[in-house]
Parts: structure tokens; C-alpha cells; sequence
């Protein structure tokens, strides 16, 4: 198979190199996928890079990136047959396994190669993995948010973004924060009520979007930047789901605040969502896209070769839609 990988860690240019590897074969209860497209994450970028404490990749031959989308070619013992030609999207596809999603093929558990709806590209479905689980438990995690305001903190990534479409899909009022230049595209993706991140009285803006009542669920990009408005603006017995806090790993909370109104902090690793949680949150994406409700922007399309760039894209920040690797071109 033809694969990105690396054995070292640093910038993409110095240690990412297109690969031929030997094919896996699949093994009990796994399929093999040959991969049309792989999706490129913060993460996935972060790993390759290295994290405090981390000096070598875990494994000798790493292929990096968990989302992708294809087709199941072959399948191992204990998996019907049925299975191979079905279409398919992958979820964890490299974390704590060698082998990712940058290459013409993956080999994977059996239930980590979710059916792919028919209607849906194979392009959505290398987004679903990663911001689309991610946004879903974010919105969903607490249960039924039908009839309710909640806040999405930083609507126009592309976890955001999908948060917004389906808080909006699942009956809730959506209030949402991101830069002016993000503000009609945010809107146009459904939010109620959409607000300058950097305004100096955003507490009172969000309040007013609301009718001056506190929010039952705030989804948060930022944790550590903003969890003193979240709690300034979070209702009692309101769930803070915070998926990511890169500006500020280490946060001081404001812990009375968030006592007294007895906040129920949901901090989101989707890599580690039990089988329960995780079916019903497939569940929910798929619910979504069959009603059209659910668009997943794509900003960039690379070819395999030219994972460099991709990974360098990601880095840079500012995008406006996923960035994706064409792995059968």
C-alpha cells in the first residue's frame, strides 16, 4: 500500500515521507478499507509534531490520521462477507494503533468502519470521525436539548460548526461567538444569534441574546480562555461541554461560581466514548444527514503526496472548512 508515515518527530517537511508498505490482512473480526479520502486534525498534526514529555513517535512506522472514509475490500473470520463493496467511514483509525488513515488502505476493527449512508460523500465521511463525533457529544452528551438555548463558543471551526447545525436540528435555541469575518457564515449555518468573541461585555450580549436567562448547555473551544464567562452566563445545574482549551492548557477556575450553580463539567476526548455513547451519537450524526440538516465544509482537498502541505494548512489556522487527503488518486 502507499502511505504517508514517519519515524521521528518534528515539522511535517523533515519527517513525513511518502511510503510502499506492505498490505495488512485483515484478521479475526477486522476489514480492510481501501481509502478514498483521510482527514487531517489538530491532532493529528500535534502528534506528529510531539508533546511535552513524548521524544519518539510510540510506534517505529507511524501512519498518522484517525478520520477517512472508503470501501471494506476484505474482511477477516467472524465478519460477514456482505461487508465487502460496503461504503464506509473510520473513527480512531490511529489512535493508539501504527497504522492511520494517510494511505491507500487501513485495517481495522470490524466496528470501527461505520456504514456510510448512501446519500453522503465519501468527503463528509472523512470529516465524521473527529469533529463529528466531537460535536455531537459536545450538543447531545447532556441528552435532549429540544426547547433550550445553548451556547456554542467559538461557531466557526469546524467542530463549532457542525455544533451549531446540529443544536439547531435538535430543537435548541443556539447562541454562538466567533470573529466578524466568520459572522455570515456562522449565521447561515443556523445560529439565532451570533456575537463578536472579543467583545468587552460579551457576558451581557449572550444574556440579552437570551432574554436575560442564564444558558442550560455551553459548548467551549476554549476552556481555560473563557470558563469565567461560561460560568458567569451557564445556568444551575448547567453542563459545560469543553472539547478543546489550546490557548490555555492549565486554567484557573473560578470554582465558586461554578459551585453554587452546581456546573457539571464534560470535558470531550472522543478517542475514549464508551460503545453505548458512541452508537448513539452515530446515531445522531447519521439521523441528522439524512434530514439534510448536517453540511460539512471542506477547504482544501490534497493529493497523498502532498500531505506536507496539508499538515502545514491545519498548523496555520483560519480555516473555513476540513482539510483533506485524496488517498486513491
Amino acid at each position: 500500500m502507499r502511505a504517508i508515515a514517519y519515524s521521528k518527530l518534528g515539522k511535517a517537511k523533515d519527517v513525513l515521507h511518502l511510503q510502499d508498505l506492505n498490505d495488512v490482512a485483515p484478521q479475526t473480526g477486522e476489514v480492510r478499507v481501501a481509502l478514498t479520502f483521510s482527514g487531517v486534525n489538530p491532532s493529528d498534526v500535534k502528534s506528529r509534531r510531539g508533546r511535552p514529555g513524548l521524544e519518539r513517535p510510540a510506534f517505529e512506522t507511524v501512519i498518522p490520521h484517525s478520520d477517512g472514509a472508503g470501501v471494506i475490500e476484505a474482511v477477516g473470520g467472524g465478519v460477514d462477507n456482505a461487508r465487502i463493496g460496503q461504503r464506509v467511514w473510520i473513527w480512531n483509525g490511529q489512535w493508539q494503533r501504527a497504522y492511520g488513515t494517510a494511505a491507500s488502505h487501513i485495517t481495522l476493527p470490524a466496528d470501527m468502519a461505520v456504514p456510510l449512508p448512501d446519500a453522503v460523500s465519501f468527503e463528509t465521511g472523512a470529516i465524521l470521525g473527529i469533529p463529528g463525533l466531537t460535536a455531537a457529544q459536545a450538543v447531545f452528551g447532556g441528552g435532549d436539548i429540544a426547547g433550550q438555548t445553548v451556547l456554542i463558543q467559538g461557531g466557526a471551526g469546524t467542530v463549532g460548526l457542525l455544533a451549531v447545525q446540529l443544536a439547531k436540528w435538535g430543537g435548541a435555541k443556539v447562541i454562538t461567538t466567533c470573529s466578524p469575518r466568520d459572522m455570515e457564515r456562522v449565521k447561515a449555518a443556523g445560529a439565532d444569534s451570533v456575537l463578536d468573541y472579543s467583545a468587552a461585555e460579551l457576558a451581557a450580549q449572550i444574556l440579552s441574546a437570551n432574554g436575560g436567562a442564564l444558558i442550560p448547555t455551553v459548548v467551549e473551544v476554549e476552556f481555560g480562555l473563557n470558563v469565567t464567562l461560561d460560568a458567569e452566563v451557564i445556568a444551575p445545574n448547567g453542563r459545560l461541554a469543553a472539547y478543546g482549551s489550546a490557548k490555555n492548557m492549565e486554567p484557573t477556575l473560578p470554582f465558586l461560581p461554578l459551585l453554587f450553580k452546581a456546573v457539571t463539567i464534560d470535558i470531550i476526548l472522543i478517542y475514549l466514548l464508551p460503545k453505548p455513547e458512541r452508537d448513539a451519537i452515530i446515531a445522531n450524526l447519521h439521523s441528522a444527514l439524512d434530514s439534510d440538516a448536517l453540511s460539512c465544509p471542506v477547504e482544501h482537498i490534497y493529493p497523498l503526496e502532498d500531505c506536507v502541505a496539508a499538515h502545514e494548512a491545519v498548523e496555520a489556522g483560519g480555516r473555513v472548512g476540513a482539510v483533506l487527503v485524496k488517498c486513491d488518486g
